[in-house]
């Protein structure tokens, strides 16, 4: 298996303006996959995606180059929610089987367990890799979030949360956030996580529980999404609402996930109709829908360097610009970057 190219940080190739969302379309599918894709993840500095399937499978593909790498089956334990160490081989995924909630640190490379972490009673339904170090933390339906190291197979903290928490650091892995029930944001300085939350904030409006919580690249935006449907973009600093925009709900409680562009500009979401919507966070306006063939696209994420996004349903799609379209909409004073 190759080690990944296009090692460290790249720049996109081009400035992803409004008229590059519209151009998005569907560049490759992957269709054979026996259950619905339950979550991907990219890896931050080289050209991965990892999937976790209600086929018991995880998948590695090599986006550079659009191909499957290597397919291994957790039989035993099933696979739910999934997401890369900063390792570009190695994995955390939870478990899907109604019995075991450990986690497990797996080798792509060799297809072995180097660790499992023990402590939750309850599905695991958020989990998120530090960006700077080797912790990591996990939120469960058992009101905890615990927090990890790679390195030491009992957890390092715990913090009780009420309702179903969601987790994730900021980019240099220095503050992280947890949802809370009732719509709350409590803000914790990762050194210091043991002192309580620096800041709370409140998202007026809507109590109903999240389904996912992230920070743009830069450290200056929140972006939530609820099991409502409903995906807001606050500031990060003072709590306050930026944007907020709806999608149709999941039936039977199901959960969307949203992501933002890597330069922060554009929002992206499925919806419980098929649909993927895309908004500007500058003006708050949708700028693009694209249809998904009425198939929930419950797992929709940005490549963290590329121009490029992944949808997961029954099949995994990736989104890459239409540069013909750019073209013919440019005209000859097009100063598109190829």
């Amino acid at each position: 298996m190759p080690g990944g190219q296009g090692e460290g940080e790249e720049k996109l190739s081009m400035e992803l303006t409004e008229d590059v969302m519209k151009s998005m379309e569907i560049g490759v599918v992957y269709k054979d996959y026996n259950g619905k894709i339950n979550s991907l993840d990219f890896h931050r500095t080289n050209n991965y995606l990892v999937t976790a399937s209600d086929d018991e499978s995880i998948r590695l593909f090599d986006t550079a180059s659009a191909t499957l790498q290597k397919t291994i089956y957790s039989k035993k334990y099933g696979v739910d929610l999934i997401c890369f160490t900063n390792h570009p081989t190695s994995v955390l995924y939870s478990s899907k089987n109604g019995w075991d909630e450990s986690l497990r640190h797996l080798s792509l490379m060799d297809n072995k367990y180097l660790r499992y972490f023990k402590g939750h009673h309850d599905r695991v339904v958020s989990l998120c890799m530090s960006p700077r170090s080797e912790c990591f933390m996990s939120g469960s339906l058992d009101r905890t979030v615990l927090l990890w190291d790679l390195r030491i197979d009992k957890c390092q903290g715990l913090i009780r949360v009420r309702g179903r928490p969601s987790v994730a650091y900021d980019e240099q892995g220095l503050v992280f956030a947890i949802s809370n029930e009732g719509g709350l944001i409590k803000m914790f300085d990762a050194r210091l996580y043991d002192k309580g939350p620096f800041d709370t904030f409140s998202v007026e409006g809507d109590k109903s529980e999240a389904s996912g919580i992230k920070f743009s690249n830069d450290g200056k935006l929140i972006l939530l999404s609820t099991m409502d449907g409903n995906i807001h973009i606050l500031d990060a600093y003072q709590g306050t609402m930026v944007h907020s925009f709806s999608v149709e709900a999941v039936p039977n409680g199901g959960t969307l996930e949203a992501s933002f562009s890597p330069d922060g500009k554009f929002v992206i979401s499925g919806s419980g109709n098929g649909n993927i919507h895309a908004w500007s966070v500058n003006c708050g306006k949708e700028v693009a829908c694209w249809t998904n063939d009425g198939v929930i696209p419950a797992v929709v994420k940005w490549a963290p360097r590329r121009l490029m996004f992944a949808s997961g349903s029954s099949v995994l799609s990736l989104w890459v610009p239409d540069l013909s379209k750019l073209v013919s909409h440019a005209g000859s004073n097009s100063n598109i970057a190829y």
